[in-house]
């Protein structure tokens, strides 16, 4: 493996000498989200393995390479899991190119987020250097804040090389009830349990249909379900892991945009001229539509309701996938690539047009 980042070492430095653009590739599962790839292809994927995993400590350290579904086969056997409940999108998706896009699936709002779960990380920089921030155990928490900084950066500042994260139990019962509701009839239950000591792990609603999952020890779940009411769903396995990695025929149903929209959980439900579907006790909106004149009205919806909407799959980039920062955060955003990535070889204008 050292050879394996001395050669790494070297072509960065060669590539920032020669002022060369590079394009990181894990899986290349996520080759859709983001704005348009360039570059040479500089794949990641050989520094795999688990570097170090105690489950008394429950922290796992992996290489970027590593298959996510090795890390979670791993802390399976020890009856652990990743909080965040990462999206595959597919066989190859690898720890690396996971930590690099920052999304979280169904379980995020009450886990927390991948950039939550992260204690450390070592990263190689645009000038060829191994860095190294964070810990392998809870109560170290040095550099802290640069691992969560770099985690959903897609790989702009620099290439992952390894990562320390912070595991959960497995729930010892997990239940989905459904319930039918009109769309605000159904946020404004999700915030009222929200505010309220259940057991809730998940929640999606779409076509009048509200899906609670409740996680925990087997009395919490069955007093909670009496609470929530609903049908229970027949392999409830399955619908969060459709949801999770876009496999639910809203997402596979078409080839409209979809839009991702990033907003207050008490943000009202408003028709914004297509197909929606809600996650994360509102906070999380799905739309596929096929308007075109919908970038400036949905990000302009999503402002107003304190969050930010992003052309995740399809469509036409030429419009920016990510919203516009304003011009003081954009200034920091330029300042941490100039540090990382001085000659600006990772990744360009991966995130924003101007970077």
């Amino acid at each position: 493996m050292s050879e394996l980042l001395a050669a790494w070492r070297e072509r960065v430095r060669g590539a920032a000498a020669s002022g060369t653009p590079l394009c990181l590739v894990g899986g290349g599962t996520k080759d859709f989200y983001g704005q348009d790839r360039i570059g040479e292809r500089f794949e990641t994927g050989a520094y795999a393995g688990i570097v170090d995993y105690d489950p008394t400590e429950m922290v796992i350290t992996a290489c970027c390479g590593t298959p996510l579904a090795e890390v979670e086969r791993t802390l399976s056997g020890a009856e652990q899991m990743l909080g965040f409940e990462p999206p595959h999108f597919g066989e190859p998706t690898t720890l690396g190119g996971c930590i690099a896009a920052g999304l979280s699936g169904p379980r995020r709002p009450y886990a927390g987020a991948a950039r939550d779960l992260v204690l450390g990380l070592r990263m190689l920089d645009g000038r060829g250097e191994d860095l190294a921030f964070g810990g392998r155990v809870m109560k170290n928490v040095a550099g802290f804040d640069v691992s969560r900084l770099i985690t959903g950066s897609l790989g702009t500042l620099g290439i992952v090389l390894e990562v320390s994260l912070k595991c959960l139990p497995l729930p010892k019962t997990e239940a989905t009830f459904v319930l039918e509701l009109a769309a605000d009839h159904a946020i404004r239950r999700m915030n009222e349990w929200g505010g309220q000591p259940l057991p809730l792990t998940a929640t999606c609603y779409g076509e009048g249909k509200l899906y609670v999952r409740l996680s925990g020890a087997h009395s919490a779940v069955l007093a909670a379900s009496r609470q929530i009411g609903g049908s229970p769903l027949p392999e409830p396995e399955a619908f969060w892991a459709s949801l999770r990695d876009q496999r639910h025929e809203f997402f596979t149903g078409g080839n409209a945009p979809l839009w991702r929209l990033s907003v207050r959980s008490t943000a009202p439900h408003t028709d914004l001229g297509g197909t929606q579907l809600i996650e994360w006790g509102g906070g999380l909106r799905w739309l596929r539509t096929e308007d075109a004149a919908a970038p400036p009205r949905l990000r302009a919806w999503a402002r107003q309701h304190g969050g930010h909407a992003t052309l995740f799959r399809g469509g036409d980039k030429s419009v920016s996938v990510f919203q516009r920062l304003d011009e003081p955060v954009l200034a920091i955003h330029r300042a941490l690539k100039a540090t990382f990535d001085p000659a600006g070889i990772f990744n360009q204008r991966r995130m924003f047009a101007d970077l």
